[in-house]
């Protein structure tokens, strides 16, 4: 089944000519399914169907077919679901993030699209969530109904945004000047002492912190809970919001709490295998992914409505964010990906760790070249461990993130690997700021606070505060 899959990416192009014919002709079909009627229609239909996908496609019957746009390769068998684009998580030798003995679906329907020679942009082709209502039913009898009230691609229209105030993190992203994020850990309690604590190396030094949410699928006092104490206490916050934890009604319950609370930050993301965490029998959820996340929160702010198109009394004035990886495969795809998630509403974009300047050059050079770097913010995720042995942990353990091995050995040949650690970061800031479009730095360092504080300050990034 897995090799009759790879035929079809390969033959890609000749298998849209056949669907387009059977687009084409099918609906004179008509007549016939309502002589016979739908239900028995679809019994007719769905073995057929269901065979003949499963066989060259591995199909998974969402009944909201997509392979004419994704490349004859069903995005269904995403190891998370994914729609509209590669996770952060794909490994270097090209491997998914969830189940490393399978190539990467999104490489297959990059390579299914271009023997498409399709006309269309790669970042246009937005897929809608999936509706489980319509899962395990026949597509092919909707193209012979002519049915139309289920699209395949949502080409979403420019939202005339309603007129709200703008705050904090927001300003600093539009007053121009170089930018500067943080991201910390929160507590495994519900005492939020320490929490406080750390952030209070970073005041004066920071534009924003963002609150992980359940970093590395591992469990810790809610990301909400802790955007709204730091919020609370005088700090500017991004929560972070995942998808690998919430189904589409608990993410807008958590974005209007949040908004209720005063966080108006968020960062959209995939969200790292669960298998990978401290509950590897949790089951994870995927209903949606980022892009999709990120249009549900933007159709909050910018229409008033939930996704269900119900009107909301109040719209929460919501600054919105993505992630993004230039650092593993499929790289010349990974563009296409930011576009998508700044159409959906991306404003501000964090990247993972930057270890290798040159990799972040060449992604920038194509960003500049479609002018993506004036529509959103982006900052370059950078950041030092203490030690070579936990460089090369992230490295092995840690999908998505690229540490090149002249890093690795060169702070396991210093004296001082802390410092060295140091130094390296300082470095790549120095380079990283040189990089036409870069606006800002996002610093990383689990429980690393002091020495991220010092390195900001060192740099020159930001000067303390007396």
């Amino acid at each position: 089944m897995k090799a009759l899959r790879h035929w079809s990416v390969r033959h890609a192009g000749g298998l849209r000519r056949v669907y387009e014919a059977f687009r084409r002709y099918a609906p004179s079909f008509d007549g016939v399914v309502r002589l016979m009627g739908r239900e028995r229609s679809e019994k007719l239909f769905l073995p057929l169907e269901r065979v003949a996908k499963g066989l060259f496609f591995d199909c998974q019957m969402c009944g909201q077919c997509a392979l004419s746009s994704t490349g004859m390769a069903c995005p269904e068998n995403c190891g998370k679901e994914m729609r509209n684009g590669p996770c952060g998580g794909v490994r270097p030798d090209e491997g998914c993030e969830v189940m490393p003995e399978m190539r990467c679906v999104w490489l297959e329907v990059a390579e299914g699209r271009k023997r498409m020679a399709d006309e269309a942009p790669a970042e246009s082709l937005l897929l809608p969530p999936v509706d489980q209502r319509y899962r395990g039913r026949s597509t092919w009898l909707q193209i012979v109904a002519s049915e139309n009230g289920l699209p395949v691609v949502e080409q979403r229209a420019a939202l005339r945004a309603l007129e709200r105030p703008k705050y904090g993190f927001e300003r600093a992203c539009e007053s121009g000047r170089f930018l500067v994020t943080v991201e910390i850990t929160p507590p495994d309690s519900p005492d939020c002492t320490d929490l406080l604590k750390r952030a209070a190396y970073f005041r004066g030094l920071v534009d924003a912190m963002n609150i992980t949410d359940g970093a590395g699928a591992n469990c810790h006092l809610s990301s909400v809970a802790g955007a709204a104490v730091l919020t609370a206490n005088g700090h500017t916050a991004v929560c972070q919001m995942t998808c690998r934890d919430r189904n589409r009604l608990a993410v807008q319950g958590d974005l209007l709490g949040a908004a209720a609370l005063g966080v108006r930050n968020f960062l959209c993301l995939t969200g790292d295998d669960i298998r990978n965490g401290d509950h590897p029998g949790a089951k994870a959820v995927f209903d949606l992914d980022a892009v999709s996340l990120l249009g549900i929160a933007r159709g909050l702010r910018d229409e008033g409505r939930f996704a269900s198109g119900r009107k909301l009394d109040a719209a929460p004035n919501l600054f919105l964010g993505a992630a993004a990886n230039p650092f593993m495969p499929p790289y010349a795809d990974r563009v296409v990906n930011l576009e998508k998630k700044i159409n959906a509403g991306a404003q501000f974009i964090q990247t993972q760790f930057c270890f290798d300047p040159g990799l972040l050059e060449n992604f920038m050079r194509e960003v500049r070249a479609r002018g993506l770097h004036e529509r959103c913010r982006i900052l370059v995720g950078v950041g030092a461990l203490r030690s070579a042995k936990g460089l090369r942990w992230m490295a092995q353990h840690v999908p998505g993130v690229h540490v090149p091995e002249k890093v690795i050995q060169r702070v396991a040949n210093a004296q001082d690997q802390a410092l060295e650690g140091k130094k390296i970061l300082l470095e790549t800031i120095a380079a990283l700021r040189g990089i036409e479009g870069v606006a800002g730095m996002h610093l990383m360092g689990y429980k690393n606070e002091d020495m991220l504080a010092d390195a900001i300050a060192e740099s020159g990034l930001r000067t303390r505060v007396a």
